[in-house]
């Protein structure tokens, strides 16, 4: 049988293995976590008066992110504007032809290398999900012939794929477009 003195040391040195082992196993999270790509970062990025920065201020709406890119929708100009900001050189992009006064867009998506930017806009009282290559300057709308109101869209990553939200008969479906307007025939479940 243990003595009193003998079981008090027992109770320290398990205490002191315990604190020891939760320590490690603290700084191995710790040394994980920081090394992850998605684990959250405070960024900060200051208002710029100008406009030029990633924050303004005006109201900056819808931000979506793929690779160093930053896709957002802004009211710098007095009107909803597409903005394209790179974390890298820590800058907006100058996007000729994209934003035009009788749009009103919404819901922004980019492609991971920032070339081709997908969004919702209103022209003229009619939706449509329309695309900006920024290598060759044009917007297209991708759905000019479909019959429905849209919204919601989303890019791949290499640009190549459309999706978004369609109100065709009454009810919401999901469609899938590739970069020229072309839909993809995907096949229907059974249900």
């Amino acid at each position: 049988m243990k003595d009193v003195k003998q079981v008090e040391i027992d109770k320290i040195t398990i205490s002191k293995r315990f604190k020891l082992l939760r320590l490690t196993l603290y700084l191995s999270l710790m040394t994980a976590l920081s090394s992850c790509a998605a684990y959250p970062r405070l960024v900060n990025n200051p208002v710029d008066p100008g406009g030029r920065g990633l924050n303004s201020l005006a109201a900056d709406l819808s931000p979506s992110i793929s690779g160093r890119y930053i896709v957002f929708v802004s009211e710098r100009e007095q009107r909803q504007d597409i903005y394209l900001y790179d974390r890298e050189s820590q800058r907006t992009i100058a996007l000729p032809g994209l934003n035009s006064l009788d749009t009103i867009a919404e819901s922004p998506g980019v492609s991971a290398d920032g070339r081709y930017i997908v969004f919702a806009g209103n022209r003229r009282g009619r939706s449509g999900i329309f695309i900006y290559d920024r290598e060759t300057r044009q917007l297209r709308d991708l759905t000019e012939n479909l019959d429905a109101t849209v919204r919601n869209p989303s890019i791949s990553a290499n640009g190549s794929t459309v999706a978004f939200e369609a109100n065709l008969n009454g009810q919401w479906d999901i469609l899938v477009y590739n970069r020229n307007g072309q839909p993809f025939d995907l096949p229907t479940p059974v249900r």
